[in-house]
């Protein structure tokens, strides 16, 4: 029997972690801005990654070099801005302030928005949304529904319908939401 090579012992640690945290292979895709070929590729051992992309696909896994290498890991409890992943797009920034989150019952993430900018909608789905302006103003737009929220105030709903969430003000906006299932 042949020993695994290096190409496929990553490779199967990266959809070990993908699949854990119930990704599909475009959605790791999209956050590490790679094609779904190439990750395809990857986790079959069929190409070897530079290191600089390996430590983007580790850092969208919500996991550190360390913690991918080690066979045992530790359970982190606390997280710094040094662990977290962001993407921003068209004025809004989402940054997984608990990077694993995707494999847990809820996922939490710090979002800012631009004057005039507003995060994508979300279609309707099982679970449950929270959240907690810590600056600004924002407007919670829940199926026909149209919610106002500012700094200090916190935001509560079911998913069951198409919500979306704006901010048309002049100040940039910047809360909490946390998503049950996780589906950000």
């Amino acid at each position: 029997m042949e020993a695994e090579s290096a190409n496929q012992k990553i490779g199967n640690k990266i959809k070990n972690l993908r699949n854990q945290y119930g990704l599909t292979q475009q959605e790791l895709a999209d956050r590490a801005e790679l094609t779904k070929g190439f990750i395809s590729q990857l986790e079959r051992g069929q190409v070897s990654p530079s290191i600089v992309t390996l430590l983007d696909l580790i850092e969208c896994l919500g996991t550190t070099p360390g913690e991918f290498f080690k066979e045992e890991g530790v359970e982190q409890v606390v997280y710094s801005e040094n662990d977290w992943f962001e993407k921003e797009e068209e004025g809004s920034k989402i940054q997984w302030i608990v990077p694993s989150a995707q494999g847990n019952e809820m996922e939490p993430v710090l979002v800012t928005l631009a004057p005039k900018a507003a995060t994508s909608n979300d279609s309707p789905h099982p679970g449950e949304e929270f959240g907690y302006v810590l600056n600004g103003k924002i407007v919670i737009h829940r199926g026909e529904g149209r919610f106002e929220a500012q700094a200090g105030e916190s935001f509560y709903y079911e998913s069951d319908k198409d919500h979306w969430i704006e901010n048309p003000y002049k100040r940039e906006a910047k809360f909490i939401w946390v998503s049950t299932p996780p589906s950000f």
